[in-house]
């Protein structure tokens, strides 16, 4: 074991070039591939191709193919020989994922979902109207999207956490058809958790397909396979660029990047919690864990944590390299200088864990989700607690919000004006009709006047 995690001390380091060069490394751009990918795709495609140019061609052969393309590269990328008729998972299937699922298992799934469901039907909108005396009736009419396609991680590991936290808001905010994609693999769709989170949740439409391939059957639909209105769920590079690809086609939930979360910690902070909340996120591999603290006795503390907890974990190694090319322990002069880097880095996951979490957040306006004190792990929000763990990556949270049932709802506006009251906003209409010399406004108005 080599922990060699990036050390930043903002009284001597130039700490913005640092946290530049780490975003670029955490930024999903499509231009950098491996020598192991690059020989796997001059395989597939007969020449070395960046992964934006993979995604590119997956897309539009889909497009333009439909299942036919869909089917070879589920062959050809995941090595799995299915048929227009073996690509979705029978019903049957999933009822027998359910019933060999445990009750604790289940249990968890029914408690996790309810949570979800309370608090996704809280923050949903409503319709609003408006009515003036002159006869004016205004109305925001607040409606669902009718199909959703739902992508599912199933590379290195199986994550029914995303069914749950991605469907449930979904169904809060009424969205009747959902469809869930997840790789042919033994942590995707040949998941039985996951398949049994699917079933317990009313959804039966699961398909055996990932990468980019799935994005582009959800957004251009295929035979047997109808397109959605938006795609939303976390995956790798090649499933955010497609999701880049086909928005405006369709509407997704963003272009997520590797998992992040920053640590604010202060003397009362427990190092043991702290790097706990540090392993959590580099576990994802890769994952950015940064810790940012004014106080030296916490960074040392940290580190030894660090060490001793790698060594009892299932994925210490991937762990380790994550830690070692995506985290930073970050020495600042004192609490503002907190306050001012992490506004900058505008983290996917903020956990405030100081003395004084609350009053720090209200200096703070850039993050994804916000946990406070030392017994608020990211773990909760990820698993249990309600709101949706899908949220903004690589600073997007500077203008970007997390899923969340309102993301599956779209607004229309109603206008109804009687006679009088086009009388009295005509001249109004006119003024301004005339000054964009658009006559036909206009006369749309006019004609209408008593």
């Amino acid at each position: 074991m080599n922990l060699n995690i990036t050390r930043i001390d903002t009284r001597q380091d130039d700490v913005q070039a640092a946290l530049d060069e780490l975003a670029a490394r955490l930024s999903p751009s499509g231009d950098i591939v491996s020598e192991a990918g690059r020989q796997r795709t001059i395989e597939v495609f007969g020449e070395p191709l960046s992964p934006q140019q993979v995604v590119e061609r997956i897309c539009h052969e889909v497009r333009d193919a439909g299942m036919s393309a869909l089917l070879k590269y589920c062959k050809s990328l995941d090595k799995a020989d299915l048929t227009p008729e073996t690509i979705r998972v029978p019903v049957a299937d999933l009822k027998a994922a359910h019933e060999k699922a445990s009750a604790e298992f289940l249990g968890s799934v029914r408690r996790i979902r309810d949570n979800i469901h309370e608090f996704q039907s809280a923050i949903l909108q409503k319709d609003v109207e408006v009515t003036r005396e002159v006869g004016v009736k205004l109305r925001q009419r607040i409606l669902p999207l009718e199909r959703v396609g739902i992508c599912v991680p199933g590379g290195a590991a199986a994550y029914p956490s995303t069914v749950l936290m991605t469907a449930v808001p979904a169904q809060a905010a009424g969205v009747e058809q959902l469809a869930v994609v997840a790789p042919p693999t033994a942590f995707g769709s040949y998941n039985d958790d996951i398949l049994a989170t699917c079933h317990e949740l009313g959804i039966d439409e699961v398909y055996r397909m990932g990468g980019a391939q799935a994005v582009a059957a959800m957004a251009y639909g295929v035979e047997g396979i109808p397109s959605v209105d938006m795609i939303v769920g976390p995956g790798n590079m090649f499933v955010a660029l497609a999701k880049k690809f086909v928005f405006g086609e369709v509407d997704i939930d963003s272009i997520a990047g590797p998992s992040e979360v920053v640590v604010i910690a202060d003397s009362q902070t427990r190092a043991n919690f702290t790097a706990a909340d540090m392993l959590a996120q580099s576990e994802h591999a890769p994952g950015s864990s940064i810790l940012i603290t004014w106080c030296d006795e916490v960074i040392e503390q940290t580190i030894v944590e660090l060490e001793k907890q790698l060594r009892t974990l299932s994925r210490a190694e991937v762990t380790i390299d994550s830690l070692n090319a995506y985290g930073a322990i970050i020495r600042v002069r004192d609490e503002a200088e907190a306050i001012k880097i992490t506004n900058s880095l505008a983290p996917e996951h903020l956990h405030i864990a100081t003395q004084n979490a609350s009053e720090m957040l209200k200096q703070i306006r850039h993050y994804g989700a916000a946990f406070l004190g030392n017994f608020t792990p990211v773990a909760l929000g990820d698993y249990f607690a309600g709101p949706s763990h899908v949220l903004p990556t690589g600073a997007t949270a500077r203008w970007a919000s997390g899923l969340s049932s309102t993301s599956f709802q779209r607004s229309s506006s109603v206008i109804e004006f009687t006679q009088p009251a086009l009388q009295d906003a005509a001249d109004d209409v006119a003024r301004i009709a005339d000054a964009e010399q658009l006559t036909a406004h206009r006369a749309s108005v006019d004609i209408r006047r008593q």
